[in-house]
C-alpha cells in the first residue's frame, strides 16, 4: 500500500521537529512549510531520513501557493501557534484566519485527513485573546471540514521547549520567584515525543471527526513544577505568592521585552487549570497513553542550568 504524503505547517517548531523524525522513520513522505528556507531547511533536513523530507518556503497567507501545496498531499497537519503577539504575527491571523482558510481548501480538495493542534482549556479562559483565537479557529475548522481532528495538548515540554527551559533560566538567576495565583494552577505536562506519538496514531488509525485532549501521566501544580525544577538544577529558591495587582504590573513590564517572559494575556491563562474538561476523550481513553514522567525527562537536559553543567557533582555507583 502506498504511504500517503503529509504536509506540515509549523514544522520547524518543537513539535514539528519531533514529528518529522517520527514520520520519516516510518517512511512517510513529508513536506514542511517554512517562512525562511535558508534559515530552517539545513536544520530540518537533519531531522529526517534521507529522501523523505521536502522543505518548501512559503508565505502561509499566499492562498494560491498554499492551495497548490495541499493539492499534492493527502494529509495536512497544522502546528502553527504563538504564545505572544508581535507585529503581524498576531493571535487572530495565526490561530483563526489561517486554519480557517486551510480547512476550506482541505474540504474543496477532499483531503483525507486534517489534523490541527490547538491547546487544552481554551474554552475556559474567555478573557484571554490567545484562548479566544484558538477556540474560534477550532470552531471554524469543524464547520468547514467535519472530518478534521483537533488535538488539545496540555503544556508540551522537551529540551526544545519555552516552558521548562525558561523557568530553569529564571530559577538559575533569581533567588526569589513569584507565585501567580498562589501557584495552584494545575497542569498535566505532556512530553513532546508522547504528543508526536498521538499524532502518529491518529494518522495510522485514521482517527477523524473528533477532538482529543492530550495529557501527560501526572497532574502537577505550578508551585510543584517550580519546586521540581529548582531541585533538578540544585537551586534553593524562595517561592512567594504575588498579589494579582502586582502580577499585572510585572506582566505589563515583561511584555515590553522582544521575547516576553510573561504577558498580561498569559497571566489570564494561568488563572485556569490546564487539565481535561471531561467533554472530550483523552489520549488515554483512546489507548494512546503518555509514558514519559516529568522529572525523569527534564533530568536529561537540566544539567545545562547547573553550576558546572554536565560536570556537576553526582554520585554514581561503581
Amino acid at each position: 500500500m502506498k504511504v500517503k504524503n503529509i504536509l506540515i505547517f509549523g514544522g520547524s517548531g518543537q513539535i514539528g521537529r519531533h514529528l518529522i523524525r517520527k514520520l520519516t522513520k516510518s517512511n512517510y513522505e513529508v513536506t514542511a512549510v517554512t517562512r525562511n528556507i535558508h534559515q530552517k531547511a539545513y536544520f530540518l533536513k537533519t531531522q529526517a531520513n534521507a529522501g523523505y523530507l521536502n522543505v518548501v518556503e512559503a508565505n502561509i497567507f499566499d492562498k494560491e501557493k498554499i492551495k497548490n501545496l495541499i493539492s499534492k498531499n493527502e494529509i495536512v497537519i497544522n502546528l502553527i501557534g504563538i504564545l505572544y503577539e508581535s507585529g503581524s504575527s498576531n493571535f487572530q491571523n495565526l490561530h483563526n484566519i489561517f486554519p480557517t482558510y486551510i480547512s476550506k481548501i482541505c474540504k474543496d480538495l477532499n483531503v483525507d485527513q486534517l489534523i490541527h493542534v490547538s491547546a487544552l482549556g481554551v474554552d475556559k479562559a474567555d478573557n484571554s485573546n490567545y484562548a479566544k483565537s484558538k477556540l474560534e479557529g477550532e470552531i471554524n475548522i469543524k464547520n468547514n471540514f467535519k472530518d478534521s481532528t483537533i488535538l488539545r495538548p496540555s503544556v508540551v515540554y522537551s529540551v526544545d521547549d519555552k516552558f521548562t527551559t525558561n523557568f530553569m533560566t529564571l530559577l538559575n538567576r533569581i533567588p526569589i520567584f513569584p507565585l501567580y495565583y498562589n501557584g495552584k494552577t494545575k497542569f498535566m505536562p505532556i512530553h513532546c515525543s508522547d504528543l508526536t506519538e498521538i499524532i502518529y496514531q491518529v494518522i495510522s488509525k485514521k482517527i477523524k471527526s473528533t477532538t482529543i485532549e492530550c495529557i501527560g501521566p501526572e497532574i502537577i501544580s505550578l508551585k510543584d513544577i517550580l519546586e521540581r525544577l529548582s531541585n533538578l538544577i540544585d537551586k534553593k529558591r524562595i517561592l512567594i505568592p504575588m498579589p494579582l495587582f502586582l502580577a499585572k504590573i510585572s506582566a505589563a513590564f515583561f511584555q515590553l521585552f522582544p521575547k516576553p517572559l510573561l504577558t498580561i494575556d498569559q497571566l489570564r491563562l494561568l488563572k485556569h487549570d490546564n487539565v481535561p474538561s471531561g467533554k472530550y476523550k483523552t489520549n488515554f481513553d483512546l489507548n494512546i497513553p503518555s509514558t514519559h514522567k516529568f522529572n525523569f525527562e527534564v533530568s536529561k537536559y537540566c544539567y545545562m542550568w547547573k553550576e558546572s553543567g554536565q560536570f556537576s557533582k553526582k554520585k554514581y555507583d561503581l
